[in-house]
């Protein structure tokens, strides 16, 4: 019986060592599928590996989609690299041993779809955060459908799709890197599909436990803007996203923070590679429910 090659990337700074030998042992558990698993040490040397997996050494942190791009480089560069490349966040868990078929099985009844993402739940089964949802109607997480965006840490790509793009982009260090990676393959013809009836389970952890949380997700936005919206678009999507992440800052907290990552953003988004989308891909996003200005 044939079974679909996926390559694994996981991250690694040995901080949570509990967490990720649970995501391992689900991970290795998973039928129906032949798996390469690469663990990527950001800025250490990995201490959890699993048997036969590849291992990468950054000598720095380099970020989460930098190091992603390390750990698909190193399996590609292995030979015979696998069709699909699924990212697996190294405290997410597959709570049942055919989540990776499935998802395959979901990729093959979608083939227009560059990635194919899970429902991403608490360790209940049940509960989703409506940052967690990848796409508008977040207050109903168990539909299906068609995406725009991803979230980046429980996802399965196509390895020609995710090259074509670029891969993630390395400079962003965290956050909004699935927004720029989705944008980016739905400009080169592809979607993204939203597999609601398989699930996996993340801790709910909040964002904003990260201190970098306020100025990387405000100055990330703004590159993501410059990198892919036409020129037109740019504004409109900063006005509505700057009200937005104000309003968040005042009422959370984080403001100056804020602040500095939105000034920061604006003022070196010219170091970003610049490849708008054309109005097909938005006149396309517009009518899979998400125009890019919102």
């Amino acid at each position: 019986m044939h079974r679909p090659c996926i390559d694994v990337v996981l991250l690694t700074m040995n901080d949570r060592p509990g967490e990720e030998a649970a995501a391992q042992a689900c991970l290795l558990a998973q039928a129906g599928v032949a798996l390469r698993v690469c663990v990527v040490g950001n800025g250490c040397t990995p201490e959890i590996v699993p048997p036969g997996a590849i291992t990468v050494r950054l000598p720095e942190n380099v970020g989460i989609p930098g190091g992603r791009n390390a750990g698909a480089d190193a399996l590609g560069a292995a030979g015979d690299p696998a069709e699909w490349v699924f990212f697996l966040d190294n405290d997410a868990t597959l709570p049942r041993t055919d989540i990776l078929a499935r998802l395959i099985a979901e990729a093959e009844q979608h083939p227009e779809a560059a990635y194919v993402q899970p429902r991403l739940t608490g360790p209940d089964d049940e509960t989703t955060p409506r940052r967690w949802v990848p796409r508008l109607r977040a207050d109903r997480p168990g539909l299906p459908g068609t995406i725009t965006t991803m979230t980046e840490g429980v996802v399965l790509v196509r390895r020609a799709a995710f090259e074509e793009a670029g891969g993630w982009p390395g400079s962003f260090f965290l956050y909004h890197e699935g927004l720029d990676l989705a944008w980016r393959l739905w400009a080169a013809g592809w979607t993204g599909w939203y597999a609601a009836s398989i699930r996996m389970h993340h801790p709910l952890t909040a964002p904003t436990r990260h201190a970098l949380f306020h100025r990387l997700a405000a100055r990330n936005r703004i590159w993501a803007a410059y990198r892919s919206l036409p020129a037109p678009l740019i504004p409109v999507y900063l006005a509505v996203w700057t009200v937005i992440t104000l309003a968040r800052a005042v009422r959370g907290g984080g403001l100056r923070e804020t602040l500095h990552g939105l000034r920061e953003g604006w003022t070196t988004r010219r170091v970003q590679t610049r490849r708008p989308m054309d109005w097909r891909t938005v006149r396309r996003l517009t009518a899979a429910g998400r125009p890019p200005i919102i």
